[in-house]
C-alpha cells in the first residue's frame, strides 16, 4: 500500500477515534473555543469558528464522532433554496415558518422558528460549498411543499453530512478528540465561561482553559430514566438513538445556573421497526407508502405530525402497525434497500401473499384498502383521512411491508437560548457570558413536536450561528487580555 494512503486513513481515523498525540498530552492547555459533542451542530460549529480565525478543541464522550446526525435518514428542510427554484417547487421561509409553529402545537420559540426558517437556505448553501449531496427533493410530515433535501435518490442524509463534515475537519487539521467526557464548565468569579475540566479514554483528567464553551452534544432519548420523569407513560419504549444521548450537556448546563425548558417534550417517532430499534425513514411515507392494522385497514393520514401518528398507531391492535409500500415506491428511495439487507421486510405476490405474510388478518380487506387508496390517488383526494400528499399509487408486485411501533426518537426540550444561541440563566434569563449552545441540546425551537427534516436543519443552521457568535467573543475577549 502506498505510504501517502495509509497517512490519509491514519488523518480519517484520528479525526474518528482521536490520534495518539491527542491522547499523551494531560497537561492543561488552551483555545479560544471548546465545543462538546461532533454531530452535526457541534461540527459545524467547530468549522465555522476555526474559518473565523480562532482556536477550537471538539470533544466527543463517545468513542467515534458523527452522534445523531450520523443516524439521521430522513433529510434537512429548506426553503427558498437553489435546489428547490431549480426543479420548479415553491416554496417561502414564512410557509415553512407556519408549519413549524403549526407543528410545534405554537409553543415553539417564534424568533427562534424564524431565523430556523430565514436561514435554512443559506444552510444548504453551506453544505452544498463543503462537498456535501443535498439535491435531491422530497416530503416528511408536516410539511406544506417538497422542501426536505437529501443525498442523490433518497440515500439517508446523516452518513452523507457526516462524512462531509468530517473531511472538512480533516482538511482543516481541526482537534477533534474522541473518548473525552466534559465533566465540567469552568467559569471564574464573575460568572464568565473559563474552560472545561476534562477526562480522557483512560480517566486521566485534564483543563482546556477557554473563554468560550459550545454546547452541541445533543438531547435524552437514550436516558430512559430521565425520559420517564418527564414522561412516565414512556416506560418500557425503546429509544431510536445512539447510546450517548444521555443529556450530559443538560447537566452542565445547569450546573452553571442555564434554564431549562421545555422538558417534558419529548417526541415518539411511529415508524420504528417493531423488535428493534431500527427507525423506519419518514421519506418511506413521504415518497408513497400507506399505513394499515392488523385488520388490513387504513387509520391515519400518513403524512400527519409524529405526535398524531404515533398516538393513532398505539390505538391499534397490538399498539403496533405497518408500513405497506410497492416496488415503484421500494425503487424511489435508495434508504428502502437497507430495510431489505436488514430482514425486516415482508412481500406477498398480491395482497392477500402479504396479508398472510404478515399476520394481517383479513387478506380480502387489504386488498380492498390499496383498491381505495389507489383511487384516492388517482383522484388526488384522500376521502377518508384528508392526505394532501400522494405522489403514487401501490399496485406494482411485490408488495411489502415492514411491521413498525412507536420508539422514543427527540427531545424537543433543553437549554434555553437567545437568537445569538447564548444560553441564558434560570434566574434572570440574561446570558451567561460565553455559554452557547445548538442543536438537540437547546429548546424553544420545536415547541410541543418536531417535525421531520427540521433536526438536521436546525443542527446546521444553529451551528453556524453559535461558531459565528463564539468566535466573535473569543476574540473580543483575547484583546482584553
Amino acid at each position: 500500500m502506498d505510504r501517502r494512503h495509509v497517512l490519509k486513513i491514519g488523518a480519517a481515523t484520528a479525526l474518528l477515534t482521536g490520534s495518539p498525540a491527542v491522547l499523551a498530552k494531560r497537561s492543561d492547555e488552551s483555545a479560544d473555543v471548546v465545543v462538546v459533542g461532533s454531530g452535526g451542530a457541534g461540527l459545524t460549529a467547530a468549522i465555522t469558528a476555526f474559518d473565523l480565525g480562532v482556536k477550537v478543541i471538539v470533544l466527543e464522550k463517545m468513542p467515534i464522532t458523527g452522534g445523531n446526525t450520523q443516524l439521521s435518514a430522513g433529510g434537512m428542510n429548506a426553503a427558498e433554496t437553489v435546489i428547490q427554484k431549480k426543479k420548479g417547487v415553491e416554496d417561502s421561509w414564512k410557509t415553512m415558518y407556519d408549519d413549524t409553529m403549526k407543528g410545534g402545537k405554537n409553543i415553539n420559540n417564534p424568533q427562534l422558528v424564524e431565523i430556523l426558517a430565514k436561514n435554512s437556505a443559506g444552510s444548504i448553501d453551506f453544505l452544498l460549498s463543503l462537498g456535501a449531496d443535498v439535491t435531491d427533493l422530497g416530503r416528511m410530515a408536516g410539511a406544506s411543499v417538497n422542501r426536505t433535501h437529501r443525498p442523490t435518490g433518497g440515500e439517508a442524509v446523516g452518513h452523507n453530512l457526516v462524512h462531509t463534515l468530517r473531511q472538512n475537519a480533516i482538511k482543516r487539521g481541526l482537534d477533534v478528540r474522541t473518548g473525552a467526557r466534559v465533566l465540567k464548565i469552568l467559569s471564574d468569579k464573575q460568572g464568565k465561561v473559563a474552560g472545561v475540566e476534562a477526562e480522557d479514554r483512560n480517566g486521566r483528567k485534564y483543563k482546556i482553559n477557554a473563554p468560550v464553551v459550545i454546547l452541541a452534544c445533543g438531547g435524552f432519548s437514550a436516558n430512559l430514566e430521565r425520559v420517564t420523569k418527564y414522561r412516565p407513560e414512556y416506560a418500557g419504549f425503546s429509544s431510536t438513538n445512539q447510546p450517548g444521548a444521555t443529556g450530559d450537556g443538560l447537566d452542565l448546563a445547569a450546573a452553571l445556573g442555564a434554564k431549562l425548558i421545555d422538558m417534558e417534550q419529548i417526541q415518539i417517532h411511529p415508524t420504528q421497526a417493531a423488535g428493534s430499534k431500527i427507525l423506519i425513514t419518514e421519506a418511506v411515507r413521504g415518497n408513497g407508502a400507506i399505513m394499515v392494522n392488523r385488520e388490513g385497514k387504513r387509520f391515519v393520514d400518513e403524512l400527519t405530525t409524529r405526535d398524531a401518528a404515533s398516538a393513532a398507531v398505539l390505538k391499534q391492535t397490538g399498539k403496533s402497525a405497518f408500513l405497506l409500500f410497492d416496488q415503484d415506491i421500494r425503487k424511489s428511495l435508495k434508504q428502502i434497500e437497507g430495510y431489505y439487507h436488514l430482514e425486516l421486510v415482508k412481500e406477498g405476490e398480491t395482497p392477500q401473499e402479504l396479508a398472510k405474510a404478515c399476520g394481517i388478518t383479513d387478506g380480502g380487506a387489504l386488498a380492498a384498502t390499496i383498491k381505495k387508496y389507489n383511487d384516492y390517488q388517482a383522484a388526488k383526494k384522500d376521502e377518508e383521512f384528508g392526505r394532501a400528499d400522494m405522489p403514487r399509487p401501490i399496485k406494482t408486485a411485490k408488495f411489502a411491508a415492514i411491521e413498525i411501533r412507536p420508539g422514543i426518537h427527540y427531545t424537543m426540550g433543553g437549554v434555553k437560548i437567545d437568537t445569538k444561541t447564548r444560553a441564558l440563566r434560570a434566574k434572570d434569563e440574561q446570558p451567561i457570558p460565553g455559554l452557547y449552545g445548538a442543536g438537540e441540546v437547546t429548546g424553544g425551537v420545536h415547541g410541543a413536536n418536531r417535525l421531520g427534516g427540521n433536526s438536521i436543519s436546525e443542527t446546521i443552521t444553529f451551528g453556524r450561528i453559535a461558531g459565528a457568535e463564539a468566535a466573535a467573543y473569543a476574540k473580543a475577549a483575547r484583546k482584553k487580555v
